[in-house]
């Protein structure tokens, strides 16, 4: 799985499905993978043009999107500001700085302003935006709309304790939960607020001595971990291996210190076998990631969001290992 060809192999539909239908939450995620693509082939090209049509066609006229696509091609539910509007922020503004297409940038830059207009009162949502506006600011430092967001994202995350023990915002750790570190070391870097980065680099290291065991990956489960409550093992999820190799590689490149690389190691080996039931949580044969490990090995389904959780950390690998 070195190159883009293999990477996308298992995407055998253009839209990632799900069992009631098509997911702006799931396309998002899509948008973000084939953008970040250096050389695309003319297959993963088409894959970013769909994902960004159905995205535009999501969006309301005033920022908010859609999530939910039936069989029949109609929306079933109202626009809203929930994570899937913060996924397609993330996404579109990812496709506006590195895609290689023209066309697609202009798009997508258009869409993602659009989209900037909207609040949204989750902090995770929030937090997907807020790595939406750092892409464009990546590319467009003068983005006004950019920057306002990606400050307000940071606020939205909150500010950790003074605490060795917590030094999170939160008294409990859910899901995707070093996109929050990230998005606080992200506007640390980019709005020149050496506090700011400084709060998200002991964040994302915290985190991420939290979840080693044994030198090997164990990361929060699908129940989540409150403070004084106890730990689970089970059963982890590929979203939160790959949220915490994009922050690693984040971290990395905001501080210059390739320590960090290792973290997006520790990632890409937790999908090939180390992990705490040493087994690969991806199908060699058709290069879909497994949605889950349980006490007893991997849930064998190949979803969408856990496939593209797989695909993003092996580019983080491909690119920086």
């Amino acid at each position: 799985m070195s190159d883009d060809t293999g990477l996308f192999e298992h995407a055998r539909h253009a839209i990632p499905r799900r069992e009631h239908g098509y997911c702006t939450d799931d396309v998002a995620r899509g948008l973000v993978v084939t953008s970040r693509e250096p050389d695309p082939t003319a297959p993963v090209l088409r894959l970013a043009e769909c994902y960004l049509a159905f995205l535009t066609h999501a969006q309301d006229g005033d920022g908010a999107f859609h999530n939910r696509l039936g069989h029949d091609r109609r929306w079933t539910d109202d626009p809203g500001v929930g994570d899937w509007w913060g996924r397609a922020l993330w996404g579109l503004g990812t496709a506006a700085t590195r895609s290689t297409a023209p066309w697609i940038r202009e798009e997508a830059l258009v869409a993602f302003t659009i989209g900037t207009a909207q609040r949204s009162p989750d902090p995770h949502a929030m937090a997907f935006a807020g790595l939406g506006a750092a892409e464009v600011l990546r590319g467009h430092p003068d983005h006004r709309a950019a920057a306002v967001l990606l400050d307000d994202a940071a606020i939205a995350v909150g500010t950790p304790e003074d605490s060795r023990d917590w030094p999170w915002p939160r008294p409990r750790l859910t899901y995707a939960n070093a996109a929050l570190a990230e998005v606080v070391i992200a506007a640390g870097e980019l709005r020149g607020n050496g506090d700011l980065l400084a709060t998200g680099l002991r964040m994302l290291t915290w985190l991420r001595e939290v979840q080693l065991r044994q030198g090997r990956l164990s990361v929060i489960p699908v129940d989540g971990w409150r403070r004084h409550g106890p730990r689970l093992r089970h059963d982890q999820q590929a979203i939160e291996v790959a949220a915490l190799a994009d922050a690693c590689a984040t971290a990395a490149s905001a501080t210059g210190d390739h320590g960090w690389e290792i973290g997006v190691r520790q990632a890409v080996a937790w999908f090939l076998g180390e992990n705490d039931v040493g087994t690969a949580m991806w199908d060699p044969a058709t290069g879909g990631g497994y949605d889950g490990l349980t006490p007893h090995g991997p849930n064998l389904n190949q979803g969408a969001e856990s496939t593209l959780a797989l695909i993003s950390t092996l580019q983080h690998g491909r690119a920086r290992l």
